[in-house]
């Protein structure tokens, strides 16, 4: 599986939690990015496993712009799914990722230019529009 990420800012830092299970003890604290989505914003809720996460968000604060690289996790209870989104690594935005996803293509200047509004065919003038007297009717009635 391919490294998820996504960058925006911290709206929202929920309380840390944390207890004893079978296996030892845990830690674990929610938090909020919001990013852009096109051209609105979106949020999505992250949680930090682990006390070395949940120290690293703490390093952060409301409003700071972060770079996320998470996990996708779903479990099943009572018959209905539920979705965690895990995070692994919490940098700051604008820092290079470690390595390169190789199955995204990139693109230079002049490909992403000719993908946009000025590649598209232009609009018909006035004399695109056929002539009214017949010669060129190609309407069926």
């Amino acid at each position: 599986m391919a490294a998820l990420e996504l960058e925006g800012k911290i709206a929202q830092k929920m309380a840390a939690q944390s207890g004893q299970s079978a296996r030892g003890s845990w830690a674990r604290q929610d938090f909020v990015v919001e990013y852009m989505d096109g051209n609105f914003p979106s949020s999505v809720c992250f949680s930090a496993w682990g006390e070395d996460k949940v120290n690293d968000l703490a390093r952060y604060q409301v409003g700071d712009k972060v770079r996320v690289s998470f996990n996708i996790k779903g479990r099943e209870y009572n018959g209905r799914w539920y979705n965690d989104l895990r995070v692994w690594k919490l940098s700051p935005a604008g820092e290079a990722p470690r390595q390169q996803v190789q199955d995204v293509p990139s693109y230079g200047a002049a490909q992403a230019a000719s993908y946009g509004p000025a590649a598209a065919a232009p609009a018909p003038g006035f004399d695109d529009i056929p002539p009214a007297d017949g010669t060129e009717d190609d309407l069926p009635f």
